[in-house]
């Protein structure tokens, strides 16, 4: 996945990389989370990931009501860390990677493997 390589070289942790791999994975790519994020009311923090300025902050708590607190429960399961802290790693994180996967301030082209639908 292009947009895995373009944080792995960041200053991510195994957790937090493992709580985003598998977020973006199972919400079927960039483009679906970007929207989920826009939809849920967070459409001005995730445009500023995506362009090529600073980058708005989310907080955990808008975090868990962008994604839904029962797939950030199964996303902290799978990471193997409490609901609490992989809401704060995906606030930290999720920011960082979408801006890192957006360098020109546009979101990359689906990769041909990523399903555009949601695997929850």
């Amino acid at each position: 996945m292009s947009w895995l390589k373009a944080i792995v070289g960041g200053a991510i942790g195994a957790e937090a990389l493992t709580l985003i791999k598998g977020y973006v994975e199972k919400e079927g790519g960039l483009d679906a989370v970007v929207k989920k994020f826009q939809d849920g009311g967070y459409k001005k923090q995730v445009d500023s990931w995506i362009s090529t300025g600073q980058n708005q902050a989310i907080s955990a708590i808008e975090v868990g009501q962008a994604i839904g607190i029962e797939k950030v429960k199964k996303l902290a399961e799978a990471a193997g860390v409490d609901v609490s802290k992989a809401r704060d790693l995906l606030a930290e994180y999720l920011p960082m990677a979408i801006d890192k996967a957006t360098p020109e301030g546009k979101l990359p082209a689906p990769e041909k493997d990523e399903t555009k639908k949601s695997l929850y």
